[in-house]
């Protein structure tokens, strides 16, 4: 068992109810944008005209990390990170208080819909067990759109029955 298919496995086990794992497709992406768009202030120059942000930083961190695990699913999270971080700049543009609010309401919107899945699933979230669910969570939503797309149905067999 890869660690690709043991991650996306535990992960799975804690998501079984189609409303939990419906509720994730919209929370996980909101929460991995409310993080890019928080942590896109302070942006420091580093010449040329460009500009380096925590999100920049973490992102590139965690897409090693995806990378490492399985090339095609880390190349997609990279780009999705990517696109998180470039919404995350524009918005921390805006005035103090719409960053605020736009990132802190993305935040607690994104939770919400978390916690209500969970509340469907009967079961605590995989990261009250283990912290590395926080990493693997937004890489399940684009498994699991790969899986309804027909993509990746192999690393899908792999995983332990659902």
């Amino acid at each position: 068992m890869t660690d690709l298919v043991r991650h996306l496995s535990v992960y799975a086990d804690y998501h079984r109810d189609e409303r939990n794992i419906a509720t994730h497709m919209l929370g996980i992406p909101l929460i991995v944008l409310a993080i890019a768009i928080l942590a896109s202030r302070p942006a420091i120059a580093v010449g040329g005209g460009m500009s380096l942000t925590p999100a920049m930083l973490l992102s590139a961190m965690v897409a090693v990390f995806y990378l490492r695990l399985d090339l095609r699913f880390g190349l997609v999270m990279t780009i999705l990170l990517a696109l998180s971080c470039w919404v995350g700049v524009a918005v921390a543009g805006l005035s103090t208080g719409a960053w605020m609010g736009i990132g802190i309401g993305t935040f607690v919107v994104g939770w919400a819909s978390q916690f209500v899945g969970h509340y469907f699933e009967g079961r605590k979230p995989a990261f009250v067990d283990d912290l590395s669910g926080l990493i693997i969570g937004p890489l399940f939503v684009v498994a699991e759109i790969a899986f309804l797309l027909g993509l990746r149905l192999e690393v899908k067999r792999s995983m332990t029955p659902r």
